[in-house]
Order: C-alpha cells, then sequence, then structure tokens
C-alpha cells in the first residue's frame, strides 16, 4: 500500500444545494422556485416527492455544521436559493433570507469551515421563468443585480464564490428535453437559454468584483471525458465534438471570449440571439475553475443527434466497462484523471476546484443504526487517488468536495437515490454518519489516506 498525500492547505469539504436540503419553501418571505412549481405538476417527480420540507437545513443548519466538523472538512460549498433573496427574481429584497445566508456563513467561519456558496444551483424565481426563464435575456441582467445585492450583503465574510452548477445540465434538462424544471422541450429555447447563461456568467463575475475586487470568484462546470466508441475517424471527430459541446460550451466564452467550434454547420448564433460584441461581455478572467465529474462518456457517429441539434451528429451513452454505482453510472477514476490533465494542458495550467464527485447506493442502517457503505468508501478511493495523480502530474487541484452531505431531494429521482455520506431518516431529518463519512473524516484529518 502506498501513501497518498495531498498539498498543504488542501481543501476538504461537502457539497449541498438549497433545494435539495434546506426545505422551508415557504418561510420568512421566501418566494416560488421553478422546482417548487415542478414538484408540485402531477407526474413530473416519482412518488410526488417535493423539496417542501427536504433535510430541513433551514431549521437544522446547526446540525450540518457539527457533522462536517466531526468529518474534519474545512469547506462547505452550499448554494443561495435566489428567491430567498429576491422573492419575484428583482425588485424588494428579503432582509430575512438575506439573515439567514449570513448567520450561516458566520456560523461557519466560527467552526474553521470556508463558506462556499453558489449563487445559482437550478432553483430559478418562478416569477423570472414566467417572463420568460433563462431564454429571455433579460435574465442575464437579473443575475447580475442578484449577485450585486449578495456579495454587497455578505461579501465582507465570503472570499470564494461559485456564480453557476452545471449550467450545461440545467439548461439541456430544464429547456431541451424537459426532464428538469421548468420542463420545457424546445430546441431553440435550450440554444437561447445557453447564450443568456453566458452573458450573465460575464455580468456577475462584474458585479462581484465590482463589490469586493479581492474575491475569487469561478463557476462549477459539470464535465466528463468523452471518449471515442470505435477506432474510426468519424468516432473520434464526434467525441471531440461532444467535448466541445458538453464540457467548453460555457468555459470558452468566459475565459477565451468565443464559442467552441461544436457544431459542423457552424455556430448557430441567429437562433441563439448572439449580438455584436456579445462575447466581449461574456468574457470573465474565471479565479478558479469548478469540475463536478461523476463518470465518462462514450460517443459514436450517428446520422442524428440529440433533441434535433442533428448537426452534432453523435450518439453519447455512458461507459460499460466498470461496476455501475446504483443511479446507473460507470464507476472508472481515471475519467477524472483525463479531466483534469485535458483542462490543464488546454487552459494554461487554471486553479481547479473538483467541487462535486460522489456516488449513489442505497445502504441503510443495520440492526445496530451502522451504515456500513463500503462500495462508497471504494469509489472515493478511486477518484480520490485519481486527483492525487493529477496533481503530481502539474495539475493545479487546490481543493475536492464530495457529493454529498446529506442524502437529499435527488431532483427528478425525489428520494430515491442515496448520494450522502450521511443517512438522512426522511419522515423525521434525523442524521446518522455513514461509514463512509467516518473514513472521508480520517482523509481530511490526515490529508491523505493509505491506497
Amino acid at each position: 500500500m502506498a501513501r497518498i498525500r495531498f498539498p498543504a492547505g488542501f481543501h476538504w469539504g461537502t457539497a449541498t444545494a438549497s433545494y435539495q436540503i434546506e426545505g422551508a419553501a415557504r418561510e420568512d418571505g421566501k418566494g416560488e422556485s421553478i422546482w417548487d412549481r415542478f414538484t408540485h405538476t402531477a407526474g413530473k417527480i416519482p412518488s410526488g416527492d417535493t423539496g417542501d420540507v427536504a433535510c430541513d437545513s433551514y431549521h437544522r443548519s446547526g446540525e450540518d455544521i457539527a457533522l462536517m466538523r466531526e468529518m474534519n472538512l474545512n469547506s462547505y460549498r452550499f448554494s443561495i436559493a435566489w428567491p430567498r433573496i429576491l422573492p419575484e427574481g428583482d425588485g424588494s429584497v428579503n432582509a430575512k433570507g438575506i439573515d439567514y445566508y449570513r448567520r450561516l456563513v458566520d456560523a461557519l467561519l466560527a467552526a474553521g469551515i470556508r463558506p462556499f456558496p453558489t449563487l445559482y444551483h437550478w432553483d430559478l424565481p418562478q416569477a423570472l421563468e414566467d417572463r420568460g426563464g433563462w431564454p429571455n435575456r433579460d435574465t442575464a441582467g437579473r443575475f447580475a443585480d442578484y449577485a450585486h445585492v449578495v456579495a454587497r450583503a455578505i461579501g465582507d465574510r465570503v472570499k470564494d464564490w461559485i456564480l453557476f452548477n452545471e449550467p450545461q445540465v440545467f439548461t439541456s434538462l430544464g429547456y431541451g428535453f424537459g426532464l428538469h424544471a421548468p420542463g420545457r422541450r424546445d430546441r431553440d429555447a435550450l440554444l437561447r437559454a445557453g447564450h443568456t447563461v453566458n452573458l450573465a456568467q460575464g455580468e456577475s463575475f462584474r458585479a462581484i468584483k465590482s463589490e469586493h475586487p479581492e474575491s475569487r470568484v469561478g463557476t462549477a462546470f459539470s464535465m466528463a471525458p468523452c471518449q471515442p466508441a470505435g477506432d474510426s475517424e468519424a468516432d473520434s471527430e464526434a467525441a471531440e465534438r461532444w467535448h466541445r459541446y458538453t464540457n467548453c460550451w460555457f468555459l470558452e466564452p468566459a475565459l477565451l471570449g468565443r464559442y467552441p467550434d461544436a457544431f459542423p454547420g457552424g455556430l448557430p448564433a441567429e437562433v441563439m440571439g448572439i449580438r455584436d460584441d456579445d462575447l466581449e461581455l461574456t468574457r470573465a478572467p474565471l479565479d478558479f475553475l469548478g469540475i463536478n465529474l461523476y463518470t465518462r462518456s462514450h460517443v459514436a457517429a450517428c446520422d442524428g443527434g440529440p433533441l434535433g441539434l442533428d448537426a452534432h451528429h453523435v450518439m453519447a451513452r455512458g461507459g460499460e466497462q466498470g461496476p455501475t454505482t446504483d443511479f446507473g453510472w460507470e464507476v472508472w477514476p481515471d475519467a477524472l484523471y483525463d479531466m483534469l490533465m485535458r483542462v490543464t494542458a488546454d487552459y494554461d495550467r487554471p486553479v481547479l476546484e473538483i467541487t462535486e464527485n460522489g456516488c449513489s447506493y442505497s445502504d441503510g442502517p443495520d440492526s445496530n443504526g451502522v451504515i456500513d457503505d463500503q462500495r462508497r468508501i471504494e469509489f472515493f478511493r478511486g477518484y480520490l487517488d485519481a486527483v492525487a495523480r493529477a496533481i503530481e502530474a502539474n495539475a493545479d487541484v487546490r481543493g475536492y468536495h464530495a457529493w454529498t452531505l446529506l442524502d437529499n431531494f435527488e431532483w427528478a429521482e425525489g428520494y430515491r437515490q442515496r448520494f450522502g455520506l450521511t443517512y438522512v431518516d426522511f419522515p423525521s431529518a434525523d442524521r446518522t454518519l455513514k461509514a463512509s463519512g467516518r473514513w472521508y473524516g480520517r482523509v481530511a484529518a490526515d490529508n491523505g489516506f493509505e491506497y
């Protein structure tokens, strides 16, 4: 066995999202979000599950911080609910919402844990969706205004910010495939939403910097290495186009002021609503890149493409060689190593944070109340070894955030999938640290592990 060590000052954390854990859906002036509306629409979520209560973290955040302290963690990635701050998406600020996040940040700092907030983890105010949502260009300005409000309120306490969580996912599943809120299936709306988010990314970056120039600001991008399904040149070309679209579509407009060459027929600029000088507005020299990664993609050339985006001419699926999680995702640690090295090589060795990485397994308490989730431990052992190998190969990785602190509301899956280091009994919201949480705590305390 070898000793795996991480750099001094490495951030060990967990990640959560407001709608998935907070509950208190209608308390203290919070407005309705698109997920409040979506989950209360019949047939959208299995068993009619909603995030109305979820893990009740709005009332039990002290317990959550105690769990993080028990695990020796020094970073907590959480998200701020936009409709808790601005119930209508703009206009009057809800003071009780500001106070909640101010108390949370202060409690984290008192516990020696870095507050690492995400401004947008998918819960768009429903009032803005009623005005067109992310396909409406005006939403970019509303998001920048929201960023100003939050930075002004807690920017004296928060030094590191994440603007968006997985823009590729929430635009595709929300506006293209209809699987997530707001449940729309519209190719043109998907393309317009992507451009609006890129504008919002640039504008909100500048908004936070205008309030606190010393802040470090990035985005958490969903990524997966795109590997050719076969040996043909067509498969190789398709895999590269899919990489540009799924991994770089929201990265290059910020870093390079351009969209990557993902469509053989050229950029659909008119459908996207791109105006003169827009690509200067999307520019944002992000201080770090967050990487969310769970598995890899195998890509083949085909005659069509997903959602009528026929110009891609790709068919993508997950790998099938490794074991699978209860979500059906392949466990393939080299995917994380490969992705870290690709981003390091392509973008001049940027500062990186693993902002999500984790697995769903359904292990529950035994007769003694112990949750012995060894498969999750093996998952983290493999992926953390991949991070360590990438650091040794010159990737500048500063932190790792396990998804997730708590079993929670898992979007379209409701409560069927359990990703947590902590088991949650949903009827009572009682928390029990799993064996994986205790193992991860030892890793954090030792800044490494035996492998």
